[in-house]
This record gives structure tokens, C-alpha cells and sequence, in this order.
């Protein structure tokens, strides 16, 4: 498997300040297909926004709530960035704001490998695809994703109506589902999500549940592992506070968390707030709350090293699953040093 020397011109963290008024963000590093905004000092929704869907419609990680357009909101996606106007989620004045952002495929094309038609951008380098449908309602119906490999992890949110975030648990299968807007444990064995089969190098399969395959549209985001890019996967905890060792074979420069066997919170760290061990600033994808700072992970030239024994991260006998995304490869012809700090 070819190795993505250089993940930053596929994922990157861009920090910014609101301002209350129309501005663009720029250093992204290349024009974003989906953009994840979060406000880190105060209370308000995450927004999320993919270039299928239209630059100017929203979904939230936190709500069940169907696509909106804020005023306000996101205007464009650009070449090194986005521009947005003076919706207070994603720009409230002199406020620290967090976007991360994915490169997709650019321009979306109609898929036909599945028995629902989608319509898909998809970047097989990087293993990413997003992908839009409407639902049939069918037990066993198909979407194709367009990566040409098996994706790993799989979410998918209606557009139309009010409905949970559902993704694909254990990774890498069919057999169940997780949440990504609520704290319940996974369910490793129902059927009725994604019809007991695992994603294929072409298709997804979609049970009869409402929430991924009813008669309205969904989005759906596919992600695949690529060596130097990432990594899908699980731990157990030790409920000591010098935890686990998670090996990615990279730098993190994203880290998405949960406590799948049990009831908790969804964590998300990154390499940009705070920007040194330990990564101490947490935010959770299932909560409208503000920026929450304490001890517990450091990321490391080779992976995630857990430092604290709180429940939600290391709990002994406990599964965490996570989803990992690339500062730096382990080893690269970037020629950058992938260095803890």
C-alpha cells in the first residue's frame, strides 16, 4: 500500500477568530469538501458542512435536527479555505473558533454501483468519500462510495428529517451501529441499520432503519485506512493512569474517541488547540458545550499514549473506539520530522 507523505493536503485544523461579520478563512491548504466548525469558548452547536450538500446547508453533530441553512452561515468553500458570514456558531466576535476540514473529490458524480444511485465525491488516495442518497426504505438496498476499497467507518445523518447520526460498529462491518450525537454504548448486533453486511470495496448495505433508509435524502461519509493518513480501531483500558498505548504508525493530528462499551461522551483532539503534550483541550461532538481542558493524552511520532484513568478514556476492561487522521507519517519522503511536543 502506497503511503500519504504529506496528510496535510488532505486533512488539516485551521484555528481562526470570529469576527461578527462576513470574512474568509484562508491556510487550509487546499479547498475543503467537508468542513466541521465548532465555537471552543462558548456554548453553541458543532456545524458541519460538505460540498454535496451545498456550502450554505448544515447538519450538527450535537442534534438530530434535519439540514438547515443558517443565516449567515457558510457562503463558499474556497481555493485555501472557506468564507462564512456572521452566524454566531461558526463566527462569533473575538471568539476562538476550530474548523477541520477534508478533501474530498471536488466535484460530485452520479454512482451507479449500488442499487440506489448516489451522487459521490470521492479522493481514493486518502481513502474519503462523501456520498448523498435518497433512501428506499428496502432492507438490503445498496450505495456505492466510490473508494474502490472497503471503508473502515461509515456515518451517516438524514438530511430530511430528524434522526440520529449512525455510525458502522465494530468498524469495519455491518453488525451494528454507534451514535455520533449520543453517549449510549454501541449496539454490535442489529441488523436493521446496515442489514448485518459489511461494506464492500463498492457498496454500503442499508437495513430499514429510518435514520439511514427511509424516502428522503442522507449523507453519508466513508472513510477508509491509508497508510500514513489513517487509522480505525479500538482499545481496552487499564484504569491506571499511565493507560494504553494506541500504535498508528503517524503523528495524530486528529483524534476521535469513544467508550463504545458503555455510556459516555464522544471526545475529538487535535495538534492545533493547545498545540503541545498534553493534549488537554477537549471537545465533544455530541455536546453544544465549550472547550473542556484536563490531562490525559499525549500524542506521540507513532501514535496516542493515554495518561490519565478517568472512565471515559480508560476505564479497565472498557472498548474505546477511535478514528485517527495524520500530522505526520512515522516515516515519510517529506523529509519532516514527526516529533512530540
Amino acid at each position: 500500500m502506497a503511503q500519504i507523505n504529506k496528510p496535510n493536503t488532505y486533512f488539516n485544523t485551521k484555528l481562526y477568530t470570529g469576527t461578527g461579520a462576513t470574512q474568509s478563512i484562508t491556510g487550509v491548504g487546499f479547498q475543503p469538501d467537508f468542513t466541521w466548525i465548532k465555537g471552543r469558548t462558548y456554548i453553541e452547536d458543532h456545524m458541519l458542512q460538505n460540498s454535496i450538500s451545498g456550502s450554505t446547508k448544515t447538519l450538527r453533530s450535537n442534534s438530530t435536527g434535519a439540514e438547515y441553512t443558517p443565516t449567515g452561515g457558510l457562503s463558499s468553500f474556497d481555493a485555501d479555505g472557506f468564507s462564512m458570514g456572521s452566524d454566531v456558531a461558526m463566527n462569533k466576535v473575538s471568539e476562538s473558533m476550530c474548523s477541520w476540514n477534508w478533501l474530498a473529490g471536488g466535484t460530485a458524480s452520479s454512482n451507479t454501483d449500488g442499487s440506489i444511485t448516489s451522487q459521490v465525491s470521492a479522493n481514493t488516495t486518502s481513502g474519503f468519500s462523501i456520498v448523498s442518497y435518497t433512501g428506499t426504505g428496502s432492507g438490503g438496498a445498496t450505495v456505492g462510495h466510490g473508494l474502490g476499497v472497503a471503508p473502515k467507518a461509515v456515518i451517516v445523518k438524514s438530511r430530511g428529517s430528524a434522526q440520529n447520526w449512525f455510525v458502522n460498529y465494530p468498524f469495519g462491518t455491518g453488525n451494528g451501529y454507534i451514535m455520533l450525537n449520543q453517549t449510549d454504548a454501541g449496539d454490535g448486533a442489529n441488523s436493521t441499520v446496515w442489514n448485518s453486511t459489511a461494506p464492500t470495496s463498492s457498496v454500503v448495505t442499508l437495513g430499514t432503519s429510518v435514520g439511514v433508509n427511509d424516502t428522503t435524502n442522507y449523507i453519508m461519509y466513508c472513510f477508509a485506512e491509508k497508510k500514513g493518513f489513517s487509522k480505525f480501531g479500538s482499545y481496552t483500558g487499564n484504569g491506571a493512569v499511565s493507560g494504553p498505548f494506541i500504535y498508528l504508525g503517524f503523528k495524530p493530528a486528529f483524534f476521535l474517541f469513544k467508550e463504545s462499551s458503555a455510556v459516555d461522551n464522544w471526545i475529538m483532539q487535535d495538534n492545533k488547540r493547545l498545540g503541545y503534550n498534553k493534549r488537554n483541550d477537549m471537545l465533544f461532538p455530541n455536546l453544544s458545550d465549550a472547550e473542556y481542558a484536563t490531562d490525559r493524552i499525549d500524542f506521540v511520532s507513532n501514535g496516542v499514549k493515554i495518561n490519565n484513568d478517568d472512565g471515559s478514556i480508560n476505564q479497565s476492561g472498557q472498548t474505546y473506539i477511535y478514528m485517527a487522521f495524520a500530522e505526520n507519517p512515522l516515516v515519510g519522503t517529506n523529509n519532516i520530522p514527526a516529533t512530540a511536543r
